[in-house]
């Protein structure tokens, strides 16, 4: 299944509330909210407070990206807030095994995320335990950056390794996602969908309801 997830971090923060529920509302599946800790990426966004203040506005997935380092110390409180899937980098982990265990032992969905150079190699052994994989097509800390070309066949190849070991994954892309690009990131395996500026740039309803046209295709 196809699914759209709103980025919050490109959101109007004056309108915060009411352009998640404009989005949801118009049937984006997942809310996508990036924390950042200014360590393991320059910026500074958010942390659980904001993530705890937006959970009654809506029912839809929380999709909880921790670009922060070492975030198993957070599981917990990411819990509390209100996330449903929490996705950690790779490269952010020293013991990236233990930290997709603390996520499911919390009974959340267990993500990890990679950056645009680091080889698929790094999850041979963890991909069995995960239930989606986060390929980045920029690199993490800013929003508004082109999408990175090469990053297509990474998708592409993690879809070759998943349908050959026969893994039920999700693969999510996040990073200059648009309605020009979505189909050739859909045709490639991906099938979760981060957009921020595409969706929050001008009327956030109508921009989520142009990239769910899209999805309407790849069901007939």
């Amino acid at each position: 299944m196809l699914k759209l997830a709103p980025s919050i971090l490109a959101a109007d923060f004056k309108n915060l509330g009411q352009q998640v529920v404009e989005t949801a509302n118009a049937g984006a599946q997942y809310i996508h909210l990036d924390v950042m800790d200014g360590a393991f990426v320059p910026s500074i966004s958010f942390g659980m407070p904001v993530i705890a203040s937006l959970r009654s506005c809506t029912d839809r997935m929380f999709d909880v990206h921790m670009m922060v380092e070492e975030p198993g110390r957070y599981i917990s409180d990411i819990k509390a807030a209100g996330a449903d899937l929490i996705c950690v980098h790779a490269e952010a982990c020293r013991h990236l095994d233990r930290t997709v265990n603390q996520i499911k032992e919390a009974g959340l969905k267990a993500a990890v995320a990679l950056n645009p150079a680091t080889p698929l190699s790094v999850l041979d052994c963890i991909l069995p335990e995960l239930d989606m994989v986060l390929i980045m097509t920029v690199n993490p800390g800013f929003g508004g950056q082109k999408f990175i070309p090469y990053t297509l066949e990474k998708v592409r190849a993690l879809r070759d390794v998943t349908e050959r070991r026969g893994l039920d994954i999700d693969i999510e892309v996040d990073g200059g996602v648009t309605c020009d690009n979505v189909r050739e990131l859909i045709e490639a395996g991906a099938n979760v969908f981060v957009a921020g500026s595409a969706v929050f740039k001008g009327d956030a309803a109508a921009n989520t309801r142009k990239f769910l046209e899209i999805f309407e295709e790849y069901k007939r």
